[in-house]
């Protein structure tokens, strides 16, 4: 049980090893905390999509924040965004290359990839997936209380995933414009 008697999943030695972790000496409270946001990783995969976990991590006033994109998720919104990059990259998965955990802060750094394989919406239509390999470099701070996470702060290198999906910027048009 974390503080405040919140159950959170746990994690054993043989899990830890295997973790690209900065330091090893995670005190019960930080493995806690670790688990909470693995668990949230785990239930993101595009073959166990658990949308109900995903929300249930969040505490009540809890948000996403969608950074780089300046979208804010809350309450039942927060279920929105494990299906919504289901639909993009049907086996969608994130590569962990770094963890590091201080109290109540998990940061990480990360590659969100899968195989563009879905539709994506924009100003100009729509844009189908042909089967392109995906790997955006992200960088995730998740911020708990009590086993919950209070804010969680993503930042994906949209730039280099919509290269890898075929979107290119069409710089000679921004310079006309001027």
């Amino acid at each position: 049980m974390a503080p405040g008697g919140t159950a959170v999943p746990d994690l054993t030695a043989r899990q830890l090893a295997d973790l690209p972790l900065t330091n090893r000496h995670l005190t019960q409270y930080e493995r806690h905390n670790l688990a909470v946001v693995l668990r949230d990783y785990y239930v993101a995969e595009g073959s166990h999509i658990d949308a109900p976990t995903f929300v249930n991590s969040f505490a009540k006033d809890g948000v996403f924040n969608d950074v780089v994109a300046g979208q804010a998720y809350r309450g039942e919104a927060l279920g929105t965004v494990l299906p919504y990059m289901k639909s993009l990259f049907s086996d969608v998965h994130r590569d962990l290359k770094r963890i590091t955990v201080n109290g109540d802060v998990v940061s990480i750094e990360l590659s969100i990839d899968g195989t563009f394989d879905g539709q994506l919406q924009t100003p100009a239509g729509v844009i189908k997936g042909k089967g392109q390999r995906v790997a955006a470099p992200t960088a995730d701070f998740w911020y708990l209380q009590d086993g919950k996470v209070e804010k969680f702060n993503c930042f994906v290198g949209y730039t280099k995933m919509y290269s890898d999906m075929g979107v290119t910027s069409d710089w000679a048009s921004a310079v006309n414009q001027h």
